[in-house]
């Protein structure tokens, strides 16, 4: 057997040699040795089209050969799930809980702190009995302690590649589609944690935090008269750096503890003195803790744009920090290593993702921490080159600067740890207490369990794969034919020529491209439309192929495979806009009237061209337009010249009404006529679209006043409400203005208002009457209808206007969201494509276009009238928002979060004065109705705690974590959006 290959260059040759008008019985019996028996011996590359011993395309190629025992089944290897040797065991994200995580694994690799921990004495004693744990019981931590208790143990004894934080999380009540400050939840945790140890009666657990991260600092202050010193002592549990302006951490301490002064209105009381004098002030940094946190300052708040931003700078740090020179007492050791970076991926302060690098006390060597993921970092150096190209790239980047041996450099860090390098290395690893142990051990042995019941399914599916394999192989050996004599001498013909066209298209293309240059002579040309000419080979490729059957091997398409009706209509209209030539073609069927569509090509170029599109249509250049399409231009152009003529009268005979100049109106009712005509203002507005551009639009031919009557033939609206709300509705007629819009329109229905004096003795009392009358029951109808529409909206339009100290002023942040005032209504209306939903009318019925007024939309209308009159003009720094009224607080604030990128944690909303807060409310209780707009306050943090004159002590409840009540600590207060955040 010939391989494919030479098959192919065979079929190539014979087609090549063979025209189709030379085809004998021979040459038919040579197309069966070269493309049917490759199909009955399976050799063949795709489903032959019309072809019934062909038995390729229908899975053969899946079964007759070897097959990966994975593809019988869609179940994980568990031991993939099995923590690996000498690994750290990793944590699972459950949201936007990454933040979480890596504070987790920094305090576990803290030996001093989890073995304090361990410590703490448990109080879920009716868990545990005589000879051990009660199996029908899972275990349940009731306090911090004990949740961070059972997660280290896990973390240290684990036989999972990763653990479900879940339960911490939920004690402390975060919400994992939300991420925090992670900065804010290392403090307010810490506190938390302090404030639990502190009840505890060992010493070693008691005083575990203050011993591992409490510092100490004082504010002093400097009277330059007399010299008097003031200092404020504060506890500090993390030094908070200033990067701006600086390029290494050395930079970012030595501002930290600068002498500030104090001059002018800033000018210090002095006690001494008992006058404001001059004076100075800085940090003193009287003690170091063992671990000594470093934050640095990258979520800046940025007061042009109204919300937080990251500072992507590079700050340089090494591996080994001398802290000696930055002091009071000198001679002591305050030579620190670096054990830990924690990372921030992401440009935004709002969102990213955080992961920790963090060095193994025990064995020197760092490890990065990504949720469930624990990568081992070669040579037991720290490497963050990785985690710096990751970063989303910015045309005004800085590119990473040169970094000594021992010295690294970061975008991304955002905390800093350091250990104390005097601290002895631990020798032995932490032992977990035996009840502990026994809940890991009971865990172990479910994920054992779990293994072997994941094993045991994996192995039934691949055994019941491998038997459907062999039965199908079996199936397959009986299934060809005996070889057919004979092929159709028709289809053989037209194979021939495709394959001769395919062969040659090339060469075509550029003959074709060649005669194209050349200039046509005489009337030996024909007429081609610019589109098909610059497709023609794509579109001569596409048919050839679908001819040979490829397009069918490209689609996926096996014997016996049908399109279904909507495939097959879509099919056939897309064959239809691809046809060659029929671009010029006018709807009559004949030759367009626009030669700027078309251009003449050469008899011999067509001819080329005919070869591959043989049902292409044929119009030489002596062929005339379409006649029908020369009466329709000329009656178009006349039809224009009409509307002019029309719009041009109609412009002259209501001046006023066009210009809306010296209008009438009801609330302060004009003193030289008693009787005002009403008509709908959609009817004015649109035939002030048409009088500007009469070409555009077509003449508004009758009133349709009976949109604003019931079907009972009543007014809808009362002369109150035609005064206020209303009044956008209609529009009000002069008696001289109403004469001549009788001339020029259809009334329909006339409707007026007339003043009537009553009494004799009084002539001031006056009355106004509507003909027709008001129909009450219609009226309070719509009103209902009103209210329910307010209440039951999908997917309307309101307004969030962000307002900078409690005034309507925001930076423009997104140009392309506002709406220029330059351009009047219905220019912007009408520079919309046809078919585009209007945004007046579709705001909650599905999309309902603008319509004619008449009889028969009359319901239509009434709800366009209901959108028309809450209708609000975005103005500048205004962004729109699609909602619904069964739509949550907390989801709009969401999509706030998206378009303003403020937190929601951040949001103070209100509407019309009223404060939104309930955040499990909907829209439609909270008042939020279409076109609404609602203002939005962010919250800004106080960016210079240490240029504040009087720093004291704050020591009160805060309710940093759901559930836990915590103290703050001796240390300055937190920041603002701190206090209920997490």
């Amino acid at each position: 057997m010939a391989p494919r290959l030479q098959l192919e260059k065979a079929a190539w040759r014979w087609a090549e040699t063979v025209r189709p008008e030379e085809v004998s019985q021979e040459h038919i019996e040579t197309a069966y040795r070269i493309w049917l028996e490759p199909c009955i011996r399976g050799v063949c590359r795709r489903n032959c089209k019309g072809n019934p011993n062909c038995l390729v395309g229908i899975g053969e190629h899946i079964w007759l050969g070897e097959i990966d025992e994975n593809s019988f089944h869609n179940i994980d290897d568990p031991n993939c799930e099995r923590r690996k040797k000498n690994s750290f065991v990793g944590l699972t994200n459950l949201g936007a809980t990454c933040y979480v995580n890596t504070f987790l694994q920094v305090w576990f690799l803290n030996l001093e702190l989890r073995q304090a921990l361990y410590l703490c004495p448990s109080t879920c004693s009716d868990y545990v009995l005589g000879d051990g744990i009660q199996e029908e019981k899972d275990y349940e931590p009731q306090t911090i302690c004990e949740h961070l208790q059972y997660l280290f143990a896990l973390l240290q004894n684990s036989n999972r590649r990763y653990i479900d934080p879940s339960g911490f999380v939920k004690a402390l009540g975060l919400d994992t589609g939300q991420q925090q400050d992670a900065q804010e939840f290392s403090k307010l945790f810490m506190s938390l944690l302090e404030d639990t140890l502190s009840k505890q009666k060992n010493p070693d657990v008691r005083n575990i935090v203050q011993q591992q991260f409490c510092g100490e600092y004082a504010y002093v202050t400097v009277c330059n008269q007399c010299g008097r010193e003031s200092k404020l002592l504060s506890k500090f549990y993390e030094l908070e750096l200033n990067i701006q302006g600086h390029k290494q951490l050395t930079d970012c301490i030595s501002e930290f503890l600068k002498e500030e002064k104090l001059e002018g209105d800033n000018r210090y009381f002095c006690e001494n003195c008992q006058s404001k004098q001059n004076a100075t002030r800085k940090i003193r940094l009287l003690s170091l803790p063992c671990t000594l946190n470093l934050q640095l300052m990258r979520f800046v708040f940025d007061r042009q744009t109204g919300h937080k931003k990251k500072l992507n700078t590079y700050i340089g740090f090494s591996e080994i920090l001398d802290m000696e020179p930055y002091v009071e007492h000198k001679g002591g050791s305050y030579v620190y290593e670096l054990s830990a970076v924690l990372i921030h991926r992401g440009v935004s302060a709002y969102s990213g993702h955080y992961i920790a690098h963090v060095k193994d006390p025990q064995s020197g060597e760092w490890y990065k921490f990504n949720d469930e993921d624990i990568e081992k970092m070669e040579g037991k150096k720290l490497q963050l080159g990785i985690e710096e190209d990751l970063a989303e790239p910015s045309k005004s980047q800085t590119r990473k600067p040169k970094c000594g041996k021992g010295t690294h450099c970061s975008r991304n860090a955002y905390m800093l740890v350091y250990r104390l390098q005097t601290q002895e290395k631990p020798n032995t690893a932490v032992q977990v207490p035996a009840f502990l142990q026994e809940l890991v051990d009971r865990d172990n042995s479910k994920f054992e369990e779990w293994c072997i019941e994941m094993a045991e399914m994996r192995k039934q599916s691949v055994d019941k794969g491998k038997a459907k394999h062999e039965e199908v192989k079996e199936l397959y050996q009986r299934l060809p034919a005996g070889a057919v004599k004979a092929l159709c001498k028709e289809c053989v013909v037209e194979r021939c020529r495709v394959l001769r066209l395919k062969n040659q298209l090339n060469e075509d293309y550029k003959t074709v491209n060649n005669l194209l240059k050349a200039a046509v002579k005489g009337n030996d040309g024909f007429w081609v439309g610019k589109s098909s000419l610059r497709s023609w080979r794509q579109l001569a490729l596409e048919q050839l192929d679908e001819q040979d059957g490829d397009a069918e091997q490209s689609n996926g398409k096996m014997n016996g495979s049908t399109l279904n009706k909507d495939e097959s209509k879509e099919e056939r209209k897309e064959e239809e806009e691809l046809n060659f030539n029929e671009d010029i073609l006018c709807p009559h069927g004949e030759l367009c009237i626009s030669e700027n569509e078309r251009r003449l090509v050469s008899k011999e170029a067509w001819s080329k061209l005919q070869q591959y599109f043989p049902k292409a249509p044929e119009f030489p250049s002596y062929k005339e337009c379409c006649s029908q399409c020369k009466i329709l231009e000329r009656e178009g152009e006349e039809n224009e010249a009409l509307h002019k003529m029309i719009a041009n009268e109609q412009k002259t005979s209501l001046p006023n009404l066009f210009q809306d100049k010296n209008r009438p109106c009801l609330s302060n009712w004009p003193e030289d006529t008693d009787v005002l005509y009403i008509v709908s203002q959609f009817f004015v507005e649109e035939w002030r679209k048409f009088v500007r551009k009469p070409t555009r639009c077509s003449p508004v031919s009758s009133v349709g006043n009976s949109a604003l009557l019931c079907p009972h033939g009543g007014l809808m609206f009362t002369f109150a409400s035609m005064t206020k709300e209303d009044s956008k509705l209609i529009a009000l007629i002069w008696p001289s203005e109403w004469q001549m819009i009788q001339k020029l329109f259809v009334v329909d229905h006339v409707i007026k208002i007339m003043r009537i004096e009553v009494g004799d003795v009084n002539p001031s009392e006056t009355q106004y009457i509507s003909e027709p009358k008001l129909c009450p029951e219609c009226r309070e109808g719509l009103l209902c209808q009103q209210q329910r529409d307010l209440r039951e909206y999908t997917q309307a339009t309101i307004y969030v206007h962000k307002v900078v100290d409690n005034k309507k002023v925001m930076k423009d942040s997104a140009p392309e969201l506002n709406v220029s005032s330059s351009e009047t209504e219905e220019d912007k209306e009408e520079a919309k494509p046809d078919g585009e939903k209007d945004p007046d009318f579709n705001q909650s019925n599905g999309g309902t276009k603008r319509q004619k007024i008449s009889h028969q939309n009359y319901i239509a209308y009434q709800k366009q009238v209901i959108r028309r009159s809450m209708r609000h003009r975005k103005v500048r720094g205004e962004k729109a928002l699609l909602v619904s009224a069964n739509q949550t607080l907390k989801e709009l604030k969401i999509q706030i979060m998206h378009a303003f990128s403020v937190a929601p944690f951040d949001q103070n909303l209100s509407i019309d004065g009223k404060i939104l807060s309930d955040d499990c409310a909907t829209l439609g209780t909270l008042g939020v109705i279409p076109e609404s707009v609602i203002l939005l306050k962010a919250d800004e943090p106080i960016a210079d705690y240490a240029a504040m004159d009087d720093v004291m002590q704050v020591c009160m409840p805060e309710e940093g974590f759901k559930g836990f009540s915590c103290c703050c600590l001796d240390s300055l207060p937190a920041t603002p959006e701190a206090h209920g955040r997490l």
